[in-house]
């Protein structure tokens, strides 16, 4: 097998612990008009899904009276407001096997459905943009995950061959666009419940000391 020269990441589950706080911030912001999510529906069916389709969804379940684009651009405004005072950590073992990869030269690329300001204010946090040559977010496409445009738009900065890039995700809609895209996508999943769903990735894995083992002793990287 070729061996890999770029690893591309998602953000959101992936890389940071961010599921609880969109989960908050749409449970503020879905108050107004009396409405709570549960956080097992959030994690089944909305974690991993960009912006516009979760607020769509809920728009038509709840049948919410705002305008859909005005419901979008809120959650987007209370997003960037909440980052600024909120604590987001890392998933585990991500700062060292982000340390070890970049001792070993790879490329390094963020695919995220996530807009340019949420990751630049995540970012601030947690110092992650010292690890990527560069960002595709949501901000730089038409389509978001599923769709590949973000994966294809990658591979085609990065200027290698699909088959020397590795993807990382978390969720259905991240492993579809990464496989649609034609790329060997690794999930990183610590709940168990959630590996049927994620059968079509090439391996899942539950963290990332676990990743970082796995392609040092099969000499991948």
């Amino acid at each position: 097998m070729t061996k890999f020269k770029a690893l591309l990441f998602d953000l959101d589950g992936t890389l940071v612990d961010s599921e609880h706080f969109h989960f908050n911030t749409w449970n503020e912001l879905l108050a107004e008009s009396n409405i709570q999510l549960e956080y097992t529906d959030f994690l089944k069916n909305y974690a991993g899904i960009p912006l516009p389709g979760n607020a769509a969804r809920l728009k038509e379940l709840y049948h919410i009276e705002s305008p859909l684009e005005l419901l979008i651009s809120r959650k987007e405004n209370l997003t960037v407001e909440r980052l600024r005072t909120s604590v987001i950590n890392l998933m585990p073992f991500v700062q060292e096997t982000l340390d070890f990869f970049k001792s070993r030269g790879l490329q390094m690329v963020l695919v995220t459905a996530s807009k340019r300001p949420d990751v630049d204010e995540m970012f601030k946090k947690n110092g992650l943009d010292q690890y990527f040559d560069f960002l595709v977010t949501r901000s730089d496409v038409t389509n978001s995950k599923p769709d590949p445009e973000s994966y294809n738009l990658a591979v085609e900065k990065l200027g290698l061959q699909k088959s020397e890039c590795l993807v990382f995700e978390d969720t259905l809609n991240g492993l579809r666009a990464a496989k649609a895209a034609g790329l060997t996508c690794f999930a990183v999943q610590a709940n168990t419940d959630d590996h049927n769903k994620l059968a079509d990735a090439d391996h899942i894995f539950l963290d990332f000391q676990v990743v970082r083992e796995f392609l040092v002793e099969n000499e991948l990287i």
